[in-house]
């Protein structure tokens, strides 16, 4: 396990400090969705990416495991893809079309992946494999249906696995007032998760409207040679136009997942808070809100999550493009 943070925010390291350090062994439970293409990308450069699961959540399941193969094949072709849950376990699935389209990747002309999925139980393959060997991080960049399937079928994995790193949550919303779209979209999963008594680490909406997808950015992706890059230029541009469209003020679409990868990888990378960190359920407004115990009170609950507070931007691109840049081009 991770020792635990103080209680209070604090830098951690400087962004060389995991250079020398043993690359962290992941399982990826992802909805592709452009951010979480990114987010394989990171993961296949910086960890041992053991596998990727994948959840319906940005697109229908089916979709998202398409696309989790398709980017898996540019970039990691010899990890294994497992499909999970076509819907939340109490909830009506909710999709985010409206974000990434129809496809849940639109904007690139993609290739045809050369496999697809190599099963279609992915919970059963997170059971199996984080008792099978010890220490893997779980690093949920959807909803949480899977991780907390797996977690209510085998409660020994909080004890086995590392922890779980998640993008979700935050002091905002963005599907409602308080609500994220990954816990909003499978509160009772998230729930499930934020209560079993496992190491936790929350990129929310905080820590992730800080990472944009600027037009400065993803010219610097085109400038990179090979076929990946113009694939995820193209996609960059596309979100980003969505982002600019439906907000006010950002200059660009909010590159949320691969935080979640470089939270393990590059901690370094991040300031953090420990807090206690509890899923509203029930409320008319406030249902998948992350309550966040921020206060200053003696008597407040015991933390249960390194809740993500600032990312150095500038030096987690320059790891996305070293990422990209290493991937190489793809006959």
């Amino acid at each position: 396990m991770v020792a635990p943070v103080p209680d209070a925010s604090t830098r951690l390291g400087d962004t060389t400090a995991s250079a020398g350090a043993e690359r962290p062994v992941i399982i990826l439970d992802c909805d592709p969705g452009h951010d979480d293409a990114v987010a394989i990308v990171v993961a296949a450069q910086t960890t041992e990416l053991r596998g990727i699961t994948t959840v319906a959540g940005n697109a229908p399941l089916d979709r998202t495991t398409y696309n989790a193969c398709v980017i898996r094949d540019l970039v990691a072709p010899d990890v294994d893809v497992h499909a999970g849950s076509h819907r939340p376990i109490v909830a009506e699935p909710k999709h985010a079309g409206f974000v990434h389209g129809e496809s849940g990747l639109d904007g690139a002309e993609l290739p045809a992946p050369t496999r697809l999925q190599s099963s279609d139980d992915a919970v059963a393959y997170l059971v199996d494999t984080c008792r099978a060997e010890e220490g893997i991080w779980l690093v949920p960049t959807g909803p949480l249906t899977n991780i907390a399937l797996a977690l209510r079928l085998a409660p020994d994995l909080v004890h086995r696995i590392a922890g779980v790193s998640l993008m979700g949550g935050g002091t905002f919303g963005n599907r409602s007032v308080t609500a994220e779209f990954n816990i909003w979209a499978d509160p009772e999963a998230a729930a499930v998760v934020y209560g079993s008594g496992v190491d936790l680490k929350m990129a929310g909406l905080d820590v992730t409207h800080q990472f944009l997808a600027t037009p400065e950015r993803i010219e610097a992706v085109r400038a990179i040679p090979g076929r990946l890059a113009a694939v995820l230029a193209d996609l960059f541009v596309f979100f980003a136009d969505t982002y600019r469209s439906r907000h006010s003020t950002l200059a660009g679409a909010a590159v949320h997942d691969p935080l979640a990868v470089m939270a393990v990888s590059h901690p370094e990378l991040f300031t953090s808070s420990r807090r206690h960190v509890q899923i509203e359920l029930t409320g008319e407004l406030t249902r998948g809100m992350t309550v966040i115990d921020q206060r200053d009170l003696i008597e407040r609950q015991a933390p249960n999550c390194d809740v993500l507070d600032t990312v150095d931007v500038d030096a987690a691109w320059r790891l996305i493009n070293s990422g990209i840049a290493a991937a190489g081009d793809v006959p």
